[in-house]
């Protein structure tokens, strides 16, 4: 009798999920464990569809020196796909009349070059012009010291710019690095305490947080692959701020997806400004195409952690992967956990 009921359980659910969506999720889990096997991939997946956790999976190590092995609370650093976060706090101040799209940099930062031409829309669609600091050949000599905002905005004025604003679009991890410092003076708090109160909170994202040095129990180390893995040192967070600063899971960041383009953060017309590509660049935020389908995200990079976040409107599908060791190109493992849950 009991194997009955489990076989009816078992069948009702086949039909709700689709038996062959069932399947897939095995041949993904197959596909990311024989990665992490071949030491080509370490890192967490998830796949949100609507408001429902359709998939999870942890595979590698969390931290490779004690064995530990990560699961879906384990936290990665999300590198650029910060940038999404630092944007929807914008365009939520723009909509509180606490700044305007048109208004000039020099209103802040008046001594970087250009700065009475540069508009808060030209940071946030990466045209300004701002030299981008992480391009700096000594960048990694001083990346992980603590910065303050005096220096971090003397290293971002001898940049200097690369082209005229609003003449082309160039990505600047710089202009993120302003935008926070933008959000810290408006709201008159921390980055971390705006990111906590505009949409930590407001959506119940247990385990995304402003970036701290790794010693937290469930946060993962990251790595890089040359004969063995080698731990990498981490970014200090007061370099990157709202440019790839923020720590998330990638349960999370399909909560924070879903949310964002459900108009639980901003509203809808904010978000079409945000979607609104030029030159392939929206607010924040990138187009990043699956077959026929369309998906808007971001991916991120940052010390060894590498990410991608991706949401399709249409079928209301958010996906994210964040890897702390990858000797493979995320954009393969993308594409095939996209090929077996989409299709």
């Amino acid at each position: 009798m009991v194997r009955k009921i489990i076989s009816v359980i078992l069948f009702i659910f086949g039909i709700q999920l689709g038996l062959s969506q069932l399947i897939n999720n095995t041949k993904v889990d197959n596909y990311l464990n024989e990665l992490a096997k071949s030491n080509k991939f370490m890192g967490s997946v998830a796949v949100l569809d609507n408001d429902d956790i359709l998939y999870t999976h942890s595979t590698g190590f969390a931290n490779v020196e004690k064995q530990i092995r990560p699961n879906d609370k384990t936290t990665y650093g999300i590198g650029s796909i910060s940038k999404v976060f630092t944007s929807a706090m914008i365009l939520k101040a723009v909509e509180e009349r606490r700044i305007k799209f048109s208004s000039k940099l020099n209103e802040y930062f008046p001594l970087i070059r250009n700065s009475e031409k540069i508009t808060i829309e030209n940071l946030l669609n990466h045209r300004s012009g701002i030299h981008n600091f992480t391009n700096d050949k000594d960048f990694l000599e001083w990346n992980t010291q603590t910065k303050s905002e005096d220096e971090m905005l003397q290293i971002i004025t001898n940049g200097s710019s690369d082209f005229e604003p609003d003449s082309k679009a160039e990505y600047s991890n710089s202009n993120y690095v302003l935008l926070s410092y933008i959000l810290e003076r408006i709201y008159h708090k921390s980055y971390f305490d705006i990111l906590a109160e505009k949409i930590i909170n407001k959506l119940g994202l247990q385990n995304t947080y402003f970036g701290n040095n790794i010693d937290e129990t469930n946060e993962s180390q990251s790595y890089k692959f040359n004969e063995i893995w080698a731990k990498q040192t981490q970014t200090n967070p007061s370099i990157p701020l709202g440019a790839g600063a923020i720590f998330s899971t990638p349960t999370d960041l399909t909560k924070f997806a879903s949310a964002l383009f459900k108009g639980k953060i901003i509203s809808r017309r904010s978000l079409e400004l945000m979607i609104m590509m030029k030159d392939n660049f929206g607010y924040g935020i990138f187009e990043i195409p699956f077959k026929q389908k369309i998906a808007y995200g971001h991916r991120g990079g940052i010390d060894g952690f590498n990410s991608v976040l991706t949401y399709f409107p249409k079928e209301k599908i958010s996906i994210a992967i964040i890897s702390n060791g990858n000797n493979y190109d995320i954009n393969k493992v993308l594409s095939e956990i996209e090929s077996n849950l989409l299709e």
